[in-house]
């Protein structure tokens, strides 16, 4: 088994894996670099943070069977061209949630003390207390959630201890406990949320469906003077109708993530920060602290190690969700050929399997095997199955509607 890290990765976690196989570590490649260095390597696995994984990698390494993110997000990666080679794609949900809540509300708490215009001033000698010596502040306002898994419940915790009322906004219905328990209210659509917040803050992952979802339409629902916070993914947000809207004096924003962003860790790159006071910005930073590293690195070797020694994937992201319509258990004789026979008359009836697992008892002399498929196979064949010497038991199950 081969590895190559692509992107940066702890020392600690390079050294588990090399216990694993061979690991090649490469931070510094590039999109474009990538596919000629899976090609060289022709690694098994590949974990990446941002660089991108392109239909063209995917394909210079045809023993590759596995792509890691260490990180959330899996926007990057051409989930839909692994699929079709067959590789998994996997991530790292919730290892940085922390960190990226801790982000948002310091972006929040900084743009309502204007704590970054106030250190500017004082670098360059210039004390203006009469200026910065008036903020809102947060006791009372309202924060509306877009999205609320992981990261915006980090946020609705440290929200409720500044005194903030909090709504979130979801497609679908959130259970009342989590709701209880964070201290959330749920409203109905986005523009009712935008109509009723102080403060929104994006927390959703970026797909075709969300492209814009906070556009030019929803940014004019906000209240005047409220404050826009996104920390999850370009794109998502509509940037030139947010700059357009804080130009106007509007709104203000905080902001870690931008629409055509660089991939890499240094580079030139005009932005909407530019210009505009009312922005507040870091350069996607969110989840880039040393404890959401490290909780994420442990996550990989954990998806890898559990690859590598059991052929299981852990948060695969690129599985088809359909549930099969039947599923055959067999309990069966732990021996040579059985479920080779099974899968044989199977074949024969042109039965096409989707998903198998085979579990052996304790002495391991007896087993059962669970097959999912489609298309029900014959009585016969069935009967012919529980004739079998070495086969215990056989039932069709269907699955409920």
């Amino acid at each position: 088994m081969l590895v190559l890290i692509a992107d940066k990765f702890p020392s600690s976690g390079r050294e588990v894996l090399g216990r694993l196989g061979e690991v090649v570590y490469r931070p510094e490649l590039s999109a474009e670099q990538l596919p000629a260095a899976l090609a060289e390597t022709k690694a098994d696995i590949l974990v990446v943070r941002s660089t991108v994984v392109s239909e063209t990698a995917l394909a210079a390494s045809p023993p590759l069977s596995l792509v890691v993110r260490a990180g959330a997000g899996t926007n990057t990666i051409d989930t839909a061209a692994a699929s079709r080679r067959g590789i998994f794609v996997a991530n790292c949900p919730g290892k940085n949630a922390i960190a990226v809540a801790e982000l948002t509300m310091g972006l929040i708490l900084a743009l309502d003390r204007r704590i970054v215009d106030a250190t500017l001033e004082l670098r360059h000698g210039t004390w203006n207390k009469s200026k910065y010596g008036k903020a809102r502040g947060l006791k009372g306002q309202t924060l509306g959630l877009v999205g609320f898994g992981m990261i915006a419940r980090e946020v609705a915790i440290r929200a409720r201890a500044f005194g903030l009322k909090i709504l979130a906004f979801a497609r679908s219905p959130i259970a009342p406990d989590v709701l209880e328990a964070h201290g959330v209210v749920q409203v109905a659509d986005l523009g009712a949320l935008l109509d009723a917040s102080d403060i929104v803050s994006v927390h959703v992952p970026y797909s075709k469906a969300c492209h814009h979802l906070i556009g030019a339409e929803q940014i004019a629902r906000m209240r005047p003077g409220s404050t826009l916070i996104h920390t999850s993914r370009g794109g998502v947000v509509d940037d030139k109708a947010l700059a357009e809207a804080v130009r106007s004096g509007r709104l203000r924003a905080g902001l870690d993530v931008f629409e055509g962003e660089p991939a890499g860790g240094q580079a030139d790159f005009k932005n909407i920060a530019g210009d505009l006071g009312d922005v507040y910005a870091t350069p996607h930073i969110g989840a880039s602290t040393e404890q959401a590293e490290s909780a994420i690195s442990d996550e990989v070797v954990r998806i890898i190690e559990s690859f590598v020694a059991r052929g299981i994937v852990h948060h695969a992201v690129n599985l088809n969700e359909r549930v099969a319509r039947y599923s055959l258990v067999v309990r069966h004789l732990d021996r040579v050929g059985v479920l080779a026979g099974i899968l044989m008359a199977l074949r024969e009836e042109r039965v096409n399997v989707q998903g198998m697992s085979n579990t052996i008892f304790a002495g391991g002399e007896a087993a059962c095997a669970t097959i999912t498929f489609e298309q029900a196979p014959s009585d016969e064949c069935l009967q012919r199955l529980r004739d079998h010497e070495a086969i215990l038991a056989v039932e069709l199950r269907a699955a409920r509607a």
